[in-house]
């Protein structure tokens, strides 16, 4: 069987092998979103649950996160 020369074979292997680092990478990347997604839809749910809390002793109210203060949020009736 022929053979293609050593320096080709090499750096054909090289290729390859950054080819399959990269990919190795791009799979690690994507494990750590999918990983990151879990985590901020379980933030997402405590905060739903604390601003229930909040709504339960405040009532319905927008609040300035930097200050903490506080206004009602009017209802609109012409629904």
């Amino acid at each position: 069987m022929a053979k293609i020369k050593d320096e080709q074979l090499k750096e054909l292997q090289g290729k390859v092998n950054v080819i399959n680092q990269n990919q190795l990478q791009v799979g690690n990347l994507e494990y750590q979103k999918h990983s990151l997604l879990h985590i901020l839809a379980n933030l997402q749910e405590d905060l739903k649950s604390f601003q229930e809390k909040l709504e339960e002793e405040y009532g319905k109210v927008s609040v300035n996160i930097a200050t903490g203060e506080y206004e009602e949020i009017e209802k609109d009736e012409s629904n």
